[in-house]
């Protein structure tokens, strides 16, 4: 994990249980075979992506640990978490699919008749200790032993915001089946969930759960839990397909030419649950800005607006400099302009892709100034004048 020294040689000291465990035996053999492992860790898309903060890390600290600047990145008031999550989930969803975004990039989706939980993270910290580390900006909006059945947890990656131990530990209590990328699985079986409800996949490896198809499909990003990062274990999104609906969940991953192939392969898709907080100008590799969020969600889509796109991984956890509200902002932005439909919901509210989108801007009423204004101004010709922001990012790019 970034950011740890690397303890002495001669020093022993116990290993935290929420680090997991390292993939050994057959699974170690399986991930040699893997066509995506190379030079003993795996490879990403689109050649090598940057994993640790570039630039200066004397300008990096500046800003991540200004004072004013620090105060953006934390709402200024109460996020309004729906109150009635747990009361509107009680029936089917009309249209056959329904979305739940529970934060960060937790997403409980009910899809033909089955619910895949997607990243869940109930945890108070995304760290491996329960006295430090990045803390909830809201409250999880429903308690997960009160959520009721899940047929499938999918895991996108081993980091601590998507691989929560508490939650997982919570859910091997129950019969419901794990879908993971390569190596994961080791995690997990350390925790209690036993390897007959372990589907355990490479990229492009699928496998059936009721009447679901899981895909794991690339991305564009890193792993690692411990205080060596051996990159053994792999990092994925996804594509689940049911007999009349289809999603994307993303998982962590900076844009690539990739989005297109997925989109051809398994696309077009009903609704996407797209990363696109977390970013900065110091690691452009590994996540995505808005813009590119929602030029990954068009190539998911062949290139045209269509479908709904959920924005995930950003309002829970403060893992970056950007303003708090800057990911809803400049998402709404972008997808105005590309003519995208987008939806908005608070933590916990449910919605249908096929139904009348939540769209409200919430995060305004409890958000300090950012950098950007609400929106760009236009020119006489209608169209979006880039912001400094725009142009300082793709300088950076």
């Amino acid at each position: 994990m970034a950011g740890f020294p690397s303890p002495s040689p001669g020093l022993r000291m116990p290993r935290p249980a929420a680090f997991g465990a390292n993939p050994s035996g057959e699974r170690m053999a399986r991930i040699r075979r893997s066509p995506h492992f190379g030079d003993g860790v795996f490879q990403n898309p689109g050649g090598t992506a940057r994993t640790r903060p570039s630039g200066s890390a004397r300008e990096f600290a500046k800003i991540y640990f200004d004072r004013e600047a620090r105060t953006r990145r934390a709402p200024r008031g109460t996020v309004p978490v729906h109150p009635t999550t747990l009361a509107d989930l009680a029936g089917p969803p009309a249209t056959g699919l329904r979305l739940t975004w529970m934060g960060h990039s937790s997403v409980l989706a009910e899809i033909d008749g089955q619910r895949v939980l997607f990243d869940p993270v109930w945890g108070e910290r995304c760290s491996p200790f329960p006295f430090a580390g990045p803390k909830r900006l809201h409250p999880a909006p429903v308690p997960l032993a009160a959520l009721g059945p899940v047929d499938v947890v999918v895991i996108s990656h081993d980091h601590y915001d998507h691989l929560d131990m508490p939650t997982i530990v919570a859910l091997a209590g129950t019969d419901t089946v794990f879908a993971v990328p390569l190596g994961v699985g080791a995690h997990l079986e350390h925790w209690g969930v036993s390897a007959d409800r372990l589907r355990e996949l490479d990229w492009h490896e699928s496998t059936r759960v009721g009447g679901l198809t899981l895909t794991a499909t690339p991305a564009r990003h890193f792993c690692g839990r411990g205080l060596r990062n051996t990159q053994h274990t792999l990092w994925a999104s996804w594509v689940v397909a049911g007999e009349e609906h289809r999603v994307f969940h993303s998982g962590d991953t900076g844009y690539f030419d990739g989005f297109q192939d997925i989109g051809a392969a398994h696309g077009p898709f009903d609704a996407t649950m797209i990363q696109l907080g977390a970013y900065a100008e110091f690691w452009p590799d590994i996540h995505m800005t808005p813009e590119e969020g929602v030029r990954a969600h068009l190539d998911l889509q062949g290139g045209r607006p269509g479908g709904a796109l959920l924005p995930i991984h950003w309002g829970t956890f403060n893992l970056a400099p950007h303003a708090w509200a800057e990911p809803g902002e400049w998402t709404k932005d972008a997808a105005e302009e590309a003519g995208q439909a987008v939806a908005f919901p608070r933590p916990g509210e449910p919605f249908e892709p096929a139904g009348e989108l939540p769209v409200e801007a919430w995060w305004r009423a409890v958000s300090g100034p950012i950098a950007r204004p609400w929106c760009r101004p236009r020119s006489a010709e209608g169209v979006a004048e880039p912001s400094k922001g725009d142009l300082d990012l793709a300088g950076e790019r």
